[in-house]
């Protein structure tokens, strides 16, 4: 198999690495389409491998012992999953669900555990991509406890057009009632706020959003920490 050029790459994970490290870790990269709803890591199971999305989003979604579940924090073309692989960490804790079809390399454990060990700028960009993604659950966390469901609603829908190529976010009221651990009529009446202050326009499985700038006024400081968090542990590494 052709070793993918780092140039070549939209995950910016994979493109921040000095380019003789990329090079050392390149040939344990294979490129993986990964469908909606695909299940990239089960709670309980084994971890087989790491995942470097370029295209699409994926959920870390929670569960009780009871069979609750939801969304704990969303990831894309930022970042990597399971980041407990990072630690040695050979069992997944939650399940990772693909919410949006895309593209992806992935490494097995065992060799994502070796570049860990062996290679330092390898293991530094993970480990702060870990710090930035726990700085995400965390503001998940707050904003669930503080925020009304329509500023939660515009939080995820900003996080989730952060990750996408253009305006269209194909999102299903049974995902954003994941992401948002509501039922989904709380889901439609949100939905309709944004709609009706012209943020967005929502139609059956596609959101389309309408106008970001005041998107992120509504949001509050619901939004925008972990993003400028983000920014500030990856900028400046090397």
């Amino acid at each position: 198999m052709a070793v993918p050029s780092q140039a070549s790459l939209n995950n910016q994970l994979l493109t921040l690495l000095p380019e003789a490290d990329y090079r050392q870790i390149a040939p344990d990269l294979a490129s993986f389409n990964v469908a909606r709803g695909a299940l990239l890591a089960r709670a309980g199971d084994p971890i087989e491998h790491v995942y470097y999305l370029t295209s699409g989003i994926g959920s870390l979604v929670a569960s009780t012992p009871e069979g609750n579940r939801a969304e704990a924090g969303i990831f894309g073309r930022e970042g990597y999953i399971p980041t407990s692989a990072a630690m040695g960490v050979e069992l997944s804790v939650h399940d990772v669900i693909m919410q949006i079809e895309g593209d992806a390399y992935r490494m097995e454990f065992t060799a994502f555990r070796k570049w860990m060990d062996h290679n330092r700028n390898f293991a530094r960009v993970m480990i702060r991509c870990i710090e930035a993604f726990s700085i995400q659950l965390t503001y998940t966390a707050i904003s669930n406890a503080v925020h009304g469901v329509d500023e939660r609603l515009a939080r995820w829908l900003l996080m989730c057009h952060d990750r996408v190529s253009g305006d269209e976010i194909p999102l299903t009221h049974e995902f954003i009632s994941l992401m948002l651990a509501v039922r989904r009529p709380s889901v439609t009446t949100a939905l309709h706020v944004l709609e009706g202050n012209g943020f967005i326009r929502s139609v059956r499985g596609n959101i389309i959003i309408r106008n970001r700038q005041a998107l992120e006024e509504f949001a509050r400081d619901a939004y925008g920490k972990p993003e400028a968090e983000y920014q500030r542990l990856m900028t400046g590494l090397f």
